[in-house]
């Protein structure tokens, strides 16, 4: 056991309807605060605010929105963060963005507090998405993953998949540790008739999509998956998608002009009504090409649906034998799917489940807080008072 640290995380591109980066920090918080640290995270919104949560403390800075990108904010005000860390005094940094707040490993190193820069995403692959010839995004993930390796004393990647860009150029302070899933709230028991009848006709084969309609998620697979289904392998199949984003009403005008039977339910609130969904679902497709984790696709394994996931993510090494591994095309998806239904019912759930069981939240907060040199500490933390610095 050791004395408790308090361990300071700022994060960029959270909001309230923003989906995994959320969920890990929050359980992340929360484990680090039963482990009888103090987790403080540092985010943008739209005003300030300084709260005490399950996470541990939440401040709020102001930050303004990027544009296109459905609400996501980012921390502009360098010296507005900077007076806010200093007042913190974190004897651990934990930063999870690494572009726009790359400085602060250098602001961490000159003040002798460790610091730890969490990959959420791949860098080349995300350029990629954006337009960026493979080439030349190798070239540029290259460069800035190599400052990114620089400016932090250790980098935590969740998956081998994400930690080969940082291998490749030689970086040395790199170390795995997964993310996790509520075992405990996300299980088949959550199967609900009445909300599978609310989706899909008896008959009828319901699938899901639990996503930000975003570029980078490519979306609109899992709608080519379901008119490959319907139209070329005759499958009843419809479609429910849980999220999100700049491209829903894009993707709300394709499906009516194509009349598929796709629902769009928005940012579901209620994990108790997500968690409804995914069990009750048959299959969940998760068509991101760059997910580097992939906490939707194991949220549904939890539930026990099996999910199909795109070959060029990190979600094959995270499903192993309990999905189906696509092809990044519709045609693709629609064979996964296939796959995956072909298989008995019970044994397709059971082994959705147990692979999920594997990934329980404890492990992942065992992980992180190795990264940080940290374990268990001595004594519970003090809950601060409201609004204190």
């Amino acid at each position: 056991m050791t004395t408790p640290l308090r361990i300071v995380r700022v994060a960029n591109f959270v909001t309230p309807v923003s989906g995994g980066l959320r969920t890990a920090l929050h359980h992340l918080g929360a484990g680090y605060l039963a482990a009888g640290h103090l987790p403080v995270l540092v985010v943008p919104g739209r005003r300030h605010g300084d709260e005490w949560t399950a996470q541990g403390r939440v401040i709020t800075l102001p930050g303004p929105a990027v544009p296109g990108s459905g609400g996501y904010r980012v921390l502009t005000d360098r010296r507005a963060v900077a007076r806010t860390l200093a007042g913190l005094a974190p004897d651990r940094l934990e930063v999870s963005d690494r572009t726009t707040l790359r400085w602060t490993g250098d602001w961490a190193r000159s003040r002798g507090i460790r610091s730890v820069m969490v990959s959420h995403e791949s860098a080349a692959g995300v350029l990629g998405t954006w337009g960026v010839r493979a080439s030349a995004s190798r070239v540029l993930a290259d460069r800035l993953n190599a400052r990114t390796a620089r400016a932090y004393d250790t980098v935590v990647c969740t998956t081998a998949w994400s930690a080969a860009e940082f291998r490749r150029i030689g970086a040395r302070n790199v170390v795995q540790a997964p993310l996790g899933v509520d075992l405990e709230l996300l299980n088949p028991e959550r199967y609900d008739a009445a909300v599978r009848a609310r989706y899909a006709d008896p008959g009828q084969v319901l699938l899901v999509l639990c996503s930000r309609l975003s570029t980078e998620k490519r979306p609109d697979r899992a709608l080519d998956a379901l008119a490959e289904l319907r139209r070329r392998h005759r499958v009843p199949a419809v479609l429910a998608v849980a999220g999100t984003g700049p491209l829903r009403r894009r993707l709300e005008a394709r499906a009516r002009d194509q009349r598929l039977p796709v629902r769009f339910l928005g940012h579901l609130a209620e994990r108790e009504e997500l968690a409804a969904l995914l069990a009750s679902a048959d299959a969940v497709i998760s068509p991101g090409p760059v997910e580097t984790f992939g906490l939707a696709a194991l949220e549904a394994l939890a539930c026990g649906t099996p999910v199909a996931v795109s070959r060029s993510s990190a979600l094959p090494q995270i499903i192993g034998a309990a999905g189906a591994v696509a092809d990044d095309t519709g045609a693709g998806f629609g064979e996964a799917v296939r796959e995956l239904l072909s298989r008995p019912e019970a044994e397709r759930r059971a082994a959705a489940r147990a692979r999920a069981e594997g990934f329980g939240w404890d492990t992942a907060v065992a992980a992180f807080l190795a990264a940080h040199g940290a374990r268990g500490a001595t004594a519970p933390t003090a809950q601060p008072s409201e609004g204190s610095s």
